[in-house]
């Protein structure tokens, strides 16, 4: 999972980036609004962490550009500002949640879990997919109540196709996502590991669209 943040306090961004570290979570963090991205790519972005105060904006207006180009990124805002009508507008504004400093670490990654859930249309902390049981945060996966050993790559590769079974998820977007933080990966290491994914998962579970990409079987 990656985590976009835009936060300008230098102690708190880098608590941050080390807590989510710790947590598994891959993170880019960004101090001004200037310096983030026009629209978060959900190809490449799981979930931004934005603060509202900003050297040189408010983040108000990154979410409402952000939905006004139809992002559909969840965005958790955190702030000092605990008045209810700035989490009213947050949340009008379409933020998925509003946290308020200070905050517990923990609790935050706990939302940034559920946050990134509902977006994958998922109820609970086991994901369900097909005869496939997933569960992120233990990175365990069972099938008919089998437990399946993945490696870490391909436990996140499992990951990503099931965000939206069913739909075919390109190879260069596949490859970008394993790899959030450096170049994307090689699509013959890619091949390899959806190769090993289908062997320990079942053939059948892992679609292959000849020249774009591939599909988890909804």
């Amino acid at each position: 999972m990656h985590i976009l943040l835009i936060e300008d306090d230098l102690d708190l961004g880098r608590a941050l980036q080390s807590a989510l570290k710790l947590e598994g979570l891959s993170s880019e963090w960004h101090r001004r609004a200037g310096d983030a991205p026009h629209s978060p790519d959900a190809a490449t972005v799981d979930c931004v962490l934005l603060d509202l105060t900003l050297p040189d904006g408010e983040g108000f207006d990154l979410l409402a550009r952000w939905r006004g180009q139809h992002s559909a990124v969840p965005v958790i805002v955190i702030t000092a500002r605990c008045a209810v009508e700035d989490r009213l507008r947050g949340l009008d504004g379409g933020a998925d949640d509003f946290v308020i400093k200070p905050f517990s670490t923990a609790e935050l990654v706990a939302r940034i879990r559920a946050v990134v859930r509902r977006s994958a249309r998922q109820a609970s902390e086991h994901w369900t997919v097909g005869e496939l049981s997933i569960e992120p945060r233990a990175r365990r996966v069972l099938r008919g109540g089998e437990a399946l050993e993945l490696s870490p790559r391909e436990f996140q590769l499992l990951m990503e196709l099931a965000r939206d079974p069913g739909t075919v998820i390109p190879k260069g977007q596949l490859a970008q996502r394993l790899e959030p933080l450096g170049e994307p990966l090689d699509f013959s290491a890619l091949e390899v590991h959806v190769s090993n994914l289908r062997r320990k998962i079942g053939a059948q579970l892992v679609r292959t669209v000849r020249g774009v990409g591939y599909a988890l079987a909804a």
